[in-house]
């Protein structure tokens, strides 16, 4: 029992510290602006991104309040063994109950949420472009990928465990990981579950662009145009694929409102990530989390107590996935953030001078800009909450690096 009312409270410390985040978020509001992006917003644009803030913050906290309640309870009245009962002697079947029943309440709990983030906030300020029938195709898809993907591995584990017992621990973490890389390979194909993508047409910029990437042996597979816009107003680029095969895409939308310059100096930013490996490193901060995640799930499969005390009569593997996303690795996330979001800022100053050095500094000044002004940016977040979670710098500092980069150049 003390067991449970351990992992109960660290719930609610997990609570307290993102509302702790949100109260800090909600402080940017009356910071002064600094002199580098003053001009971001006009007066009328700027007294709109405030009420934008102030309200998706408040959304937030309800938002948060709501989900933890849910995750509380559940856990408090032992809901998940509830579920396992029919199935108890079958520890396949038990453990895909207890997570589809996890899956299912969380969806249907996050649903309305989902809605009025969408179809009410953004819609009134203007960001969104989905319609109703888009936002629930993109959640019935959603879910079905998640339920899959999840349950799949899930499974995984069970099978190997029951062959292995503690080897487990090796072979599953290689096949985590394992599972994260195709992932990485086949974001094009899950990509392609949501939106279309066109090539672009001939003309300056793809040369542009494909002479770009080729200058540093790049191959381009192709060229494409996402058609972002039928979500969102909100603008980017990117590249993918591995070794130096890629495809470049672009979002319709950063076509729409930006110059060939902007858009090559958008571009040649991602390609800064690619020259200097970001992606590959930041799979290596994957690593340390797949150790972790199959370090927890062994002690829940070694200690059967641990479920005994949610009311199990027995180990349910099902059951040991949830406790670890929403207790251990709630607990030491935070901490294995505040890393990650260092080391991904230091990569965007990075990729931010790779920009400059292709000679397009003041374009992606500019760029930025744009992006700040129609992403309605926070110009001004708190310190701390930087240090604490922001994996890109704020613009501020970013115009900052980029002015002293230009100043270096010959």
């Amino acid at each position: 029992m003390v067991i449970k009312w351990i992992a109960l409270l660290i719930v609610l410390l997990t609570l307290a510290y993102d509302l702790w985040l949100l109260k800090l978020a909600a402080k940017s509001e009356h910071n002064p602006i600094p002199e580098n992006c003053r001009d971001v917003y006009d007066n009328e644009t700027y007294l709109k991104w405030k009420q934008y803030f102030s309200e998706k913050n408040r959304f937030s906290i309800v938002r948060t309040l709501v989900g933890t309640a849910a995750s509380f309870i559940l856990l408090a009245v032992n809901a998940y063994a509830w579920a396992a009962e029919p199935f108890k002697e079958q520890p396949f079947f038990a453990a895909l109950a207890v997570l589809g029943f996890f899956l299912v309440v969380g969806a249907l709990v996050d649903l309305p949420f989902a809605y009025r983030y969408t179809m009410g906030i953004e819609e009134k300020y203007g960001f969104n472009r989905t319609t109703k029938k888009t936002f629930w195709i993109d959640q019935i898809k959603n879910f079905l990928v998640e339920f899959i993907l999840t349950c799949g591995l899930l499974c995984a584990f069970i099978a190997l465990h029951l062959w292995l017992g503690d080897w487990v621990l090796v072979l599953f973490a290689a096949v985590l990981f394992g599972f994260l890389l195709i992932g990485t390979f086949l974001y094009p194909f899950f990509a392609k579950l949501f939106n279309k993508f066109t090539p672009l047409e001939d003309g300056a910029l793809k040369t542009r662009l494909v002479t770009m990437l080729e200058k540093y042996g790049y191959h381009v597979r192709d060229i494409k145009v996402m058609d972002a816009s039928k979500r969102s107003s909100k603008a980017n680029a990117y590249f993918t694929g591995f070794g130096k095969m890629k495809t470049i895409v672009l979002y319709d939308t950063l076509l729409e409102s930006f110059t060939d310059d902007e858009i090559c100096a958008v571009f040649a930013h991602e390609m800064g990530h690619g020259l200097h490996k970001d992606t590959l490193k930041a799979q290596g901060m994957s690593f340390l989390n797949v150790v972790l995640i199959v370090l927890f799930a062994w002690i829940h499969v070694k200690f059967p107590q641990i479920a005994e005390s949610f009311g199990f009569d027995r180990v349910n593997y099902g059951f040991a996935v949830i406790l670890l996303m929403q207790v251990e690795m709630a607990l030491i996330s935070p901490l294995l953030g505040l890393f990650h979001a260092w080391m991904s800022r230091r990569h965007e100053f990075r990729a931010d001078a790779q920009a400059v050095a292709e000679g397009y500094g003041h374009a992606l000044i500019s760029g930025l800009k744009k992006l700040g002004r129609e992403n309605y940016a926070d110009l001004s977040p708190d310190p701390l909450l930087v240090q604490l979670t922001y994996d890109h710098p704020p613009l501020a500092a970013r115009i900052d690096a980029i002015e002293r980069a230009l100043q270096r150049e010959p």
